[in-house]
C-alpha cells in the first residue's frame, strides 16, 4: 500500500525562470511539488530557488517574490561577495595560505622538484611545460602536504587539552563542510581549511574534536568547545562568512 501512495507522488516539475525584483531582473529555478503545501525560497551558491506547491497559483507566486524582493536581492549580492575568485594558476598569480597571500613563482626546469616557499613568494618548478593544469597540480599537492602535517599536529595539541584520542586525522574534500567527525572516532578536516588563518583552523579541529565526547550540539558541546577555545562564538561566526 505504501509503495502505491508513492509511486502516486508526482516528481518535482522544475522551471527556469526570472523576475523584476527590486529593480533587478533575478533569474531563479522554480521547483513545482506535490509534497509541499507552502512557498520556499534557498539562496546558496547556484542562485535562488523558489519551491511552490504543484498548483500554487501564478498570483500567489508573484506576492511572495515581490513581498521577500529586497531580501533576495541582499543575499544573493552577499554570495557573490562570498563567491571565491578563480584562480589562473600562471606565474605571479596569488593565491591564500594561512590567511596570507603567496606569489605563485613559475620556473621551468630539467626536473620537477617539489615546491619551495620562499618569503611571500610559493616557487613551482615545472619540468618543460608550464600549461596552468601542472602548476595547479603541484600547488595542490604541496597544499596537501602542508594540511597533512599543520592539521596533525594541532589536533594533537587539542586532544591533550580536551582529553580525546581520535582514531584518525584526515583531509576532506567535502563541498559543503569544514570539518566532521564520524561516529567511529576519526576527524575529517577539509584540505581548503589551510588557505584560512590558523586561529580558523584551530577552532575547527576543537569544534571536531569535542565531538569525540558530545556528538550534538548540545550546551554541554559548546561548553567543551569553549574551555578551550573561549571566543568560539566569534570565531564561527567568522568562518561562517566565507564560502567554501
Amino acid at each position: 500500500m505504501l509503495k502505491r501512495l508513492r509511486n502516486l507522488v508526482s516528481p518535482p516539475v522544475i522551471e527556469q525562470r526570472a523576475a523584476q525584483l527590486a529593480g533587478k531582473n533575478i533569474p531563479y529555478t522554480l521547483k513545482r511539488s506535490s509534497r509541499r503545501r507552502s512557498i520556499g525560497l534557498r539562496i546558496d551558491d547556484r542562485g535562488l530557488t523558489v519551491s511552490v506547491p504543484l498548483r500554487a497559483s501564478e498570483k500567489w507566486l508573484h506576492s511572495v517574490l515581490q513581498d521577500k524582493a529586497y531580501w533576495v536581492v541582499e543575499k544573493l549580492d552577499g554570495w557573490q561577495t562570498r563567491k571565491p575568485v578563480e584562480t589562473c594558476w600562471t606565474d605571479g598569480e596569488a593565491i591564500s595560505y594561512l590567511g596570507e597571500l603567496l606569489t605563485l613563482h613559475v620556473v621551468q626546469s630539467l626536473f620537477a622538484t617539489p615546491v619551495q616557499r620562499r618569503g611571500s613568494k610559493l616557487w613551482i618548478f615545472v619540468a618543460g611545460d608550464s600549461a596552468p593544469a601542472h602548476v595547479e597540480q603541484a600547488v595542490l599537492r604541496w597544499y596537501r602536504q602542508e594540511a597533512e602535517q599543520l592539521f596533525a599536529q594541532r589536533a594533537a595539541h587539542f586532544s591533550a587539552l580536551l582529553d580525546v584520542a581520535p582514531r584518525a586525522v584526515k583531509l576532506s574534500a567535502a563541498k559543503t563542510q569544514w570539518g566532521c567527525c564520524t561516529a567511529r572516532g576519526s576527524v575529517r578536516l577539509n584540505i581548503q581549511l589551510i588557505k584560512l588563518p590558523l586561529h580558523l583552523i584551530d577552532y575547527v579541529v576543537v569544534h571536531e574534536l569535542a565531538h569525540l565526547r558530545e556528538m550534538n550540539h548540545s550546551e554541554r558541546f559548546w561548553k567543551l568547545v569553549e574551555s578551550v577555545c573561549p571566543d568560539y562564538a566569534r570565531l564561527r561566526r567568522e568562518l561562517k562568512a566565507i564560502a567554501l
